[in-house]
């Protein structure tokens, strides 16, 4: 059944991109009302922004979203993990600003406050998007497709040139709370070549080695070194999770992802969508909802520790 958060949670932060201060408050919402982020710093008109996949804008570094009124909201694909990964179907977000708060780059701040404030279930069955026949888009080497599954999968490959991070591949079941232990707190990563260039044109002003897993060839910048051996490979799975969350509703589907980004996961949505046949809505009870990502997720599923590679 469809779930919303027990009470607000606020975060406080700043924003990656422009270092800026961001309040966000995450408000529980009633049935069917959806994920959608409000501009509060905004004119009331200019304010709403969904987050649907049809709201996305290009953007390189992040998942961006817009409006008709050309307000824009980035970086929202970490919150949006964390509600899809917790199982929180409804909710009203209001932000201080541009950016969603960056927090310590991965999703593990907000997962545990909705956990810890707990969710509470309506009677009105989860608008679930089930995979009928397999869509896929490419750029070069990069591939990201969508085929039938029983429940959601993903299987997901990187291979950087930088020896910290190299080939990664992993493969996930992303149901009953997996997401929360194997994924929500894998922190965004880059080279230090991406972060130099970057704030030489006025971006990442926010960014620091403790919000950001930063690389330099075989070197591991970040104080604490990685928490995973392949946290790089598990924060694309995080991205990508979140992501897909701007299709509506859970998907019932596998997910592949090679050398993709935010980009190609939204061409690939906006493929789905613009093949009949591809897709259709279904309803998901309470008995055959277990095959979500957010079901049956507690606070004994937040990670405990992590493989600490130093640096």
């Amino acid at each position: 059944m469809q779930s919303t958060l027990g009470t607000s949670v606020v975060f406080n932060g700043v924003g990656l991109h422009s270092g800026a201060p961001v309040r966000m408050t995450v408000h529980p919402a009633p049935a069917n009302y959806g994920i959608v982020f409000f501009r509060t710093d905004l004119p009331e008109a200019e304010q709403r922004l969904p987050a649907k996949w049809d709201q996305v804008v290009p953007s390189k570094l992040c998942t961006l979203l817009s409006n008709a009124s050309g307000a824009t909201l980035s970086t929202v694909e970490h919150i949006m993990a964390a509600l899809a990964g917790c199982g929180v179907h409804n909710a009203r977000i209001e932000v201080t600003g541009p950016e969603v708060p960056i927090l310590d780059g991965s999703s593990a701040p907000f997962v545990r406050e909705f956990l810890r404030v707990g969710l509470i279930a309506s009677q009105v069955p989860v608008r679930v998007l089930k995979i009928l026949k397999a869509v896929e888009v490419r750029d070069g080497e990069a591939v990201a497709r969508l085929e039938p599954a029983d429940s959601m999968e993903m299987n997901f490959e990187i291979d950087f040139a930088d020896a910290a991070i190299g080939h990664q591949e992993k493969q996930l079941n992303l149901t009953n709370g997996t997401f929360v232990r194997e994924l929500s707190d894998s922190r965004t990563f880059c080279r230090q070549a991406d972060v130099d260039f970057m704030q030489t044109h006025g971006l990442a002003l926010g960014g620091t080695l403790e919000n950001a897993v930063v690389v330099d060839g075989d070197r591991v910048l970040s104080p604490g070194g990685l928490r995973y051996r392949d946290e790089p490979v598990r924060h694309k799975m995080l991205d990508a999770l979140g992501d897909l969350a701007l299709a509506g509703g859970p998907i019932q589907g596998r997910y592949t992802g090679i050398r993709a980004g935010h980009a190609m996961t939204n061409r690939l949505l906006r493929q789905l969508f613009a093949t009949p046949g591809a897709w259709i809505w279904t309803e998901v009870t309470a008995r055959s909802g277990r095959k979500l990502p957010g079901a049956g997720v507690t606070m004994a599923d937040l990670p405990t520790g992590s493989e600490l590679m130093p640096a």
